[in-house]
């Protein structure tokens, strides 16, 4: 490509993302700008960008949902693209839609694709209709009054789902019948409360699932390709901890299959720029589970093990320019982990933990992509991930030795993380031999348990600690040069 039709991007994210996102952004050229918040000023994607804008709003989070603000911000800076990263307005039409209103190039697939991807239930019915292959489910709009009624047809367990939702907000398992009526009222509330829209669907429960996805490219000529597969099966709370590629899972027939899959639902929806088809994979087959029409959390393991750069993929599509390559020049080479690292305490229910950075000296050897820096304060206003590591090697036990090792390497303190969860994590014995499903963690709730500190570590740690203190510190400052030189002597 001799040139973008666009000289400057603005990423309208925070967090490691929006550092993602610029480093590509700057190595083609090109102006990096980042909008934020004033509690992140002295943000590493805030040093990262040539230009940072600040936004205002009732909360930090509206700030980063304020598209009218944003947009108004971008054109008064001249900026000719925008990146929406993943969160926040990555998958409003709406926003989309104005960006290209405002004569600015939106990084992203059409408004009109958010649209259909981005209400599940519509999703779900455009993709069987395509003859590919959905879970047994009942939606509401269908006729609400029959809802219930049609849903314990289904039989238990069902899982009740937001239609315009994703994350894992309003999401239940309900396996008593009993219990269907109630589980949809707070389902309902907590996805008004997240989406504004209440509207919900329930399919069949599918009993220790694994989680794949598939990686797709499409461009604005009609070429659609896959970058193989992801598996997500470890999570908590329908939240990715733990993702990688290859799936372990997979034969090369049904990783064909599932791949060939998705790359039809993408070409079927006219899909253009990166997009992500997920799948719940089972003893019975897989089926389709969603589409999330943005880059992913995940997508530096599908780099990893491919060399393709997403992020350039999605500027290249985004100026109008065809895929550079074919299916047949996407190529998969070794294994690749991603580890989520959070600022929660997995002792106390993966709840989130706050504080500010006060030692930050991430693993040598690796990628990590991190939205924290040495002095940064860790708040509850946003999502409590803090960084991504991620390794790769020849084959999956490589790859899981180097993320041990990374795990061991990692140095964060000022608030607890889920850095030893992860820790004793890679080295379980299903996990290391890739009997994976969504329910793994739930399963196993004594590696959210910190290992204990034998007694003469304790007494060190503490020691130590002790010295750190102002009061003590000082007295050891303050002692006689003389007195100092005898060290540990006593009479």
């Amino acid at each position: 490509m001799t040139g973008f039709p666009f000289r400057s991007v603005l990423v309208a994210n925070r967090g490691e993302i929006a550092v993602r996102i610029l480093r590509t952004v700057r190595e083609q050229g090109l102006t990096g700008a980042v909008v934020h918040h004033a509690v992140d000023t002295d943000t590493p994607a805030v040093r990262a960008a040539d230009i940072a804008i600040e936004v205002t709003g009732p909360s930090p989070v509206a700030a980063y949902l304020d598209g009218d603000q944003i947009i108004e911000a971008a054109r008064a800076a001249g900026i000719g693209a925008i990146h929406p990263g993943y969160g926040f307005l990555s998958e409003n039409s709406g926003f989309a839609r104005r960006v290209a209103e405002a004569g600015m190039v939106f990084i992203g697939p059409t408004p009109e694709a958010i649209e259909l991807m981005g209400d599940k239930v519509r999703a779900a019915r455009f993709v069987a209709e395509h003859g590919f292959p959905v879970v047994p489910k009942a939606v509401e709009d269908d006729d609400p009054a029959s809802f219930l009624a049609r849903a314990r047809a289904l039989g238990p367990p069902l899982l009740i789902k937001p239609a315009a939702g994703g994350g894992g907000k309003g999401m239940r398992i309900v396996r008593d019948l009993a219990q269907l009526e109630a589980e949809c009222d707070r389902a309902r509330s907590e996805a008004q409360r997240y989406f504004g829209d209440g509207r919900l669907y329930m399919e069949r429960y599918i009993e220790r699932p694994r989680h794949i996805e598939v990686q797709v490219l499409g461009d604005a000529q009609g070429n659609v390709i896959h970058l193989f597969e992801r598996e997500c099966s470890i999570q908590r709370r329908f939240q990715k901890i733990v993702e990688e590629t290859p799936s372990p899972a997979l034969s090369p027939q049904t990783r064909r299959e599932i791949c060939e899959t998705a790359a039809g639902i993408a070409r079927a929806a006219g899909y253009r720029n990166a997009g992500t088809i997920e799948f719940i994979y089972g003893r019975d087959g897989f089926y389709f589970l969603e589409m999330n029409t943005r880059l992913q959390v995940e997508h530096p393991v599908t780099e990893a093990v491919t060399g393709v750069d997403l992020v350039l993929q999605q500027l290249r599509v985004a100026a109008g320019e065809p895929l550079g390559f074919g299916q047949e020049a996407v190529a998969v080479s070794g294994h690749a982990l991603e580890l989520r690292l959070y600022a929660e305490d997995p002792a106390r229910g993966f709840s989130p933990t706050t504080g500010r950075i006060l030692a930050w000296s991430p693993p040598p050897g690796v990628r990590v992509d991190a939205g924290v820096a040495l002095g940064s304060r860790v708040t509850t206003a946003f999502d409590p991930m803090l960084a991504k590591v991620i390794v790769h090697g020849a084959d999956r036990a490589e790859a899981i030795a180097k993320a041990q090792q990374a795990m061991h390497d990692l140095v964060v303190l000022g608030c607890r993380t889920n850095a030893g969860f992860l820790a004793r994590l890679l080295r379980d014995p299903d996990f290391a031999a890739g009997e994976l499903h969504t329910g793994l963690i739930d399963e196993k709730p004594a590696l959210a348990l910190d290992e204990p500190i034998d007694a003469e570590t304790a007494a060190r740690v503490l020691g130590l600690a002790a010295q750190a203190l102002r009061p003590i510190a000082d007295a050891a400052g303050a002692a006689p040069a003389l007195h100092r030189a005898m060290g540990g002597w006593r009479n």
